[in-house]
């Protein structure tokens, strides 16, 4: 199940600079994000959901490459997303 285009619009505006700024490296992270506990609780009842698992990884990847880009173009950006987004335990 994907996002509504309503909880897309409300993440936008949440992270981005506008209403449309849907490019923002803050928003793609906040995207995937929750996209990606939704596919965590996903798999609490299918298990044996591989393929959907590899789409998974993938996500979790390109989030890394993203905040790995953002850590290394301004730092106090990384750490606020980091923050407001509970990633890091």
């Amino acid at each position: 199940m994907s996002l509504s285009k309503e909880e897309k619009l409300e993440i936008i505006k949440k992270f981005g600079k506008g209403a449309k700024d849907s490019g923002t490296t803050e928003v793609q992270i906040a995207l995937l994000t929750v996209r990606i506990n939704q596919l965590a609780s996903h798999f609490e009842g299918h298990k044996k959901d591989h393929a959907s698992r590899r789409g998974l990884m993938q996500m979790v990847g390109k989030r890394r490459r993203l905040l790995d880009y953002l850590a290394e173009k301004n730092i106090e950006r990384y750490r606020a997303i980091i923050k407001e987004l509970n990633i890091r335990k």
